[in-house]
């Protein structure tokens, strides 16, 4: 499909559980706070009285036995779950589960009608704080329903990402970098928590394949996004000082983007393991079999750079250097 289509940051982590949708197949999760707002169900009435949400998905008709359903439970624990709901729309309309009899016939219906159920399909409701919902029930839809390889290409730019991460304490981080333009003023003034940047990621079948965003060109912005994060002006010039200047200068309005060839070739090559494309990939500790990097380092350059390294690091140089000398390597 082109122009490619765009969806914000909100509708997908609500409506699928991440920022990176795989948008080959359906199940959109859906809120279902409404449907048991009056709930006598006591795992989902105080999740909501605390400020949590309900949230479920319809899962098709996955013909799972009952381990298998148990199976899914397990799996929403291990993501960080403290449960999970099943429910199987029978052939005569009723809803199998362990929890079905704490349910009102109203909230069931209303529940079948949501998650727009059939026959045969298996619906999943997990209860707790957004964060976690959207994670847990985004990994067991990718779970159940991505497809096997990439035959299917399916490209979305996510757009509107929030400019700043809250922590449990309510401070203030960049969700990507504090270089990123916050759009509205205003809002970043008023309540930053919920400030927009205009940055912009391209995603493709579930995987992330590229990042941009406009960045910020004038330094009363710039200072304005300190503001914000708790830095003061004093603390800004000190840190950054070298870039609020460069700004002063005139810097033009400018924008970026760029998508990672490797990342493209392995979903086009349906291969897992980006290593596999990559011409000369790093190990997994980080080590350049091409060039035999990291190395040991010259005195004399630690010296001229200003650096040290630990002191366990320098035993086992030590230790390397004699093992060599004895084997008369060295």
């Amino acid at each position: 499909q082109r122009p490619f289509p765009r969806m914000t940051y909100s509708e997908a982590v609500d409506s699928y559980g991440t920022d990176k949708p795989d948008l080959r197949f359906g199940m959109r999760i859906k809120d279902l706070s409404q449907v048991f707002s009056s709930t006598e169900f006591k795992a989902f009435s105080g999740v909501l009285s605390s400020g949590g949400t309900v949230r479920g998905l319809n899962g098709g008709s996955l013909e799972l036995s009952r381990s298998g359903l148990d199976k899914l439970v397990s799996r929403a624990i291990e993501l960080g779950a403290k449960g999970l709901v099943w429910m199987v729309l029978e052939e005569d309309g009723s809803l199998r589960s362990p929890v079905a009899k704490f349910l009102s016939d109203g909230e069931q219906a209303s529940l079948i009608e949501h998650l727009a159920a059939s026959p045969g399909d298996t619906l999943l409701i997990a209860a707790d704080e957004p964060k976690l919902v959207a994670k847990v029930l985004g990994q067991l839809r990718l779970d159940i329903g991505q497809p096997e390889g990439n035959e299917d290409l399916s490209f979305v730019f996510i757009i509107d990402f929030p400019v700043f991460d809250v922590d449990d304490e309510g401070g203030l981080s960049p969700a990507h970098h504090p270089f990123t333009d916050p759009g509205d003023l205003d809002i970043l003034a008023t309540s930053p928590e919920t400030a927009v940047a205009r940055s912009y990621d391209l995603v493709l079948n579930g995987s992330e394949l590229g990042s941009g965003s406009v960045r910020i060109h004038d330094p009363e912005v710039q200072s304005a996004v300190f503001s914000a994060m708790g830095i003061s002006p004093e603390d800004a010039e000190a840190r950054f000082g070298w870039f609020l200047r460069a700004l002063r200068f005139g810097t033009p309005p400018h924008a970026g983007f760029a998508i990672g060839i490797d990342r493209f070739v392995s979903i086009l090559q349906n291969e897992p393991n980006i290593r596999e494309v990559i011409p000369f990939p790093k190990t997994q500790t980080g080590a350049d079999p091409l060039t035999s990097s990291p190395s040991r380092i010259a005195d004399e350059q630690l010296m001229e750079l200003g650096i040290d390294v630990r002191p366990e690091v320098r035993e086992a140089w030590s230790t390397d250097r004699d093992e060599q000398e004895a084997n008369g390597d060295g």
